[in-house]
């Protein structure tokens, strides 16, 4: 299989869905490469699936390189695309660039992404014009939460919807190679979907869109908690876990582990030449 590329997924445009997927570790990017993922995305929803916040918003640069750099370790084939974390690229053009930059140069990732709309325009702009490919984020945006009140289904209304469509037409413009779709009703996401000339990979919006992700945790039932609505689990890891735990515990509590089966044998010393 080769290579997947920023210029191949813009390519998938209308020809064929992209199942993308969050990972986080080398262990399951190595999995869901070898599954034939086209994109993994390390998202900074790492802060919760992995470092137990209660949002995005804490999730700093060191975090993000760190777990980039792994997931990249396990990723020959799929692109892997670095989520840029809270005020990382909000404060100013140079810092974005510097910081986008690291996530290539450093990281080892191939794109990067960044969440809003026609506000990141010239952001977006000055990236891809210093070689950085991005993939955009509309919708519901985690890094605005305490703004939005909540995670909230976006898009609801006419004026919020056509402020979706601009968006997705003015991204595109500024060079994104394909666009996340969060949370945004599956009527309004067909519609996003059409004006963007770029794949729009949707989270929570419905079939219509050109491609789904998911987080990786939310899908093999790792978390514990009750998945949000738009999430089919396809595995139950979380019981089936614990379980092995338990009976790793049960076993080394009444000595059932470990056995001669997971012992070594004694080194006997050569026996001495007669005189």
């Amino acid at each position: 299989m080769k290579k997947w590329t920023t210029a191949k997924i813009r390519a998938a445009k209308g020809k064929e869905k992209l199942a993308c997927l969050t990972a986080y570790d080398f262990t399951l990017a190595r999995i869901a490469d070898a599954s034939e993922i086209p994109l993994i995305l390390v998202g900074d929803s790492l802060g919760m699936t992995t470092l137990g916040y209660a949002n995005t918003l804490p999730v700093t640069m060191r975090d993000m390189l760190h777990h980039t750099a792994a997931v990249a370790r396990g990723t020959k084939n799929a692109l892997v695309v670095a989520d840029m974390p809270f005020l990382s690229y909000q404060v100013s053009i140079a810092e974005a660039i510097r910081n986008a930059g690291r996530f290539l140069q450093e990281a080892g990732a191939d794109a990067v992404k960044i969440e809003g709309g026609a506000i990141r325009r010239e952001c977006i702009e000055a990236l891809t014009g210093n070689g950085i490919p991005v993939l955009g984020h509309i919708g519901l945006l985690p890094q605005s939460v305490n703004q939005l009140g909540g995670f909230k289904v976006q898009g609801k209304s006419r004026e919020a919807a056509e402020v979706l469509i601009s968006d997705a037409k003015t991204l595109t413009q500024a060079g994104v190679f394909a666009i996340v779709l969060e949370c945004v009703p599956p009527d309004i996401a067909a519609l996003v979907t059409a004006a963007a000339a770029v794949p729009v990979i949707g989270i929570g919006s419905g079939p219509a869109c050109d491609g789904q992700v998911l987080v990786m945790n939310d899908i093999l039932g790792l978390s514990g908690d009750t998945p949000p609505k738009f999430v089919r689990q396809y595995a139950q890891l979380h019981s089936v876990i614990q379980n092995a735990f338990a009976s790793y515990r049960d076993d080394v509590n009444h000595g059932n582990y470990p056995t001669t089966e997971h012992s070594y044998a004694t080194i006997r010393p050569a026996c001495s030449q007669p005189e």
